[in-house]
């Protein structure tokens, strides 16, 4: 099972120099991915407001600055780009990467970014729909003529070519039975957020028996299907990260010992996944050169 982890998001204003020697040090204790999420601005009840940098800039910006390990969005919205731009800026990270970009997306939730960035919120899954055709073929296929009904790429081709063959792999992050039927039968990765689990492999089981049945129902082998999960795990100095959604119950995180927080990732790995993500509280330099004892008991087996 391979092991990533999320770099900051909004818990705090992090600058550039910070997030590279993340990066760096992610690379160097032996992380097999590295992940950012997709967001514009998030508003909280008390009245504060908070925002990330765009994920595709600091993503080519990180790929520029590692060499080994593979990193995407944990998940891009197709809804903040026209998709045979989204499909470009994809395959120019994969390109800098050499390789290494893993296209992450989903359709987006937070409507409060939407609004406040221009884009729209209504008949989500519908635009994604027409997005992820006009992304996929693009990323594969390497031209397309579309007219849909949200989206229009008429005689669109994708120049150069991703630096991955056939286009880098592409992951889908939802359980909703549309998205799934959408997109199961074309991705290669699938990822579930630690909250719709309540962060526990007991939680997970059910909904990667629903991930299995949804591949079937569309023809497809269930174990050609790479399935991952983000974990919450926190560690000394943890008092809760903050994300962008707030209105949720606490989730136990994985905690302890790095043994004890080794233990509690195997439990992931004889459900059959292929990788997690680790949301780690709190989210430092510190704390990834924490995690190294970590990767090495898991490497003990």
């Amino acid at each position: 099972m391979r092991i990533g982890i999320q770099l900051p998001e909004v818990e705090r204003e992090v600058r550039w120099p910070e997030y590279v020697a993340m990066a760096q040090a992610a690379e160097e204790v032996g992380f097999d991915t590295l992940w950012l999420g997709d967001h514009l601005l998030y508003r909280y009840a008390d009245g504060s407001a908070r925002g990330p940098w765009e994920v595709w800039t600091l993503l080519s910006a990180i790929a520029a600055s590692t060499s080994r390990i593979k990193l995407g969005p944990l998940v891009a919205a197709t809804a903040f780009h026209a998709p045979a731009m989204l499909a470009k800026m994809a395959a120019t990270v994969d390109e800098v990467s050499g390789g290494r970009l893993i296209v992450g997306l989903g359709a987006g939730w937070n409507e409060i970014e939407f609004a406040a960035f221009g884009f729209p919120f209504d008949h989500r899954i519908s635009r994604f729909d027409e997005a992820f055709t006009i992304i996929r073929t693009l990323l594969a296929e390497g031209r397309i003529d579309f007219d849909g009904q949200f989206f229009q790429a008429r005689d669109c081709e994708l120049l150069p070519r991703p630096a991955t063959p056939g286009g880098p792999p592409l992951m889908v992050g939802s359980i909703g039975p549309r998205m799934l039927e959408i997109t199961l039968p074309h991705v290669q990765q699938w990822n579930v957020w630690y909250r719709q689990s309540n962060n526990s492999p007991a939680g997970l089981a059910p909904i990667l028996r629903q991930i299995d049945d949804a591949c079937r129902a569309v023809g497809r082998d269930p174990g050609t299907l790479e399935k991952t999960s983000a974990v919450l795990v926190r560690l000394q100095g943890g008092s809760g990260r903050v994300m962008g959604d707030t209105s949720s119950a606490a989730i136990p995180p994985v905690e302890g010992s790095p043994v004890q927080i080794a233990a509690g990732l195997r439990a992931y790995a004889d459900l059959g996944l292929a990788e997690v993500q680790l949301v780690v509280d709190p989210i430092t330099l510190e704390s990834i050169h924490a995690l190294a004892p970590v990767l090495a008991e898991l490497d003990r087996g």
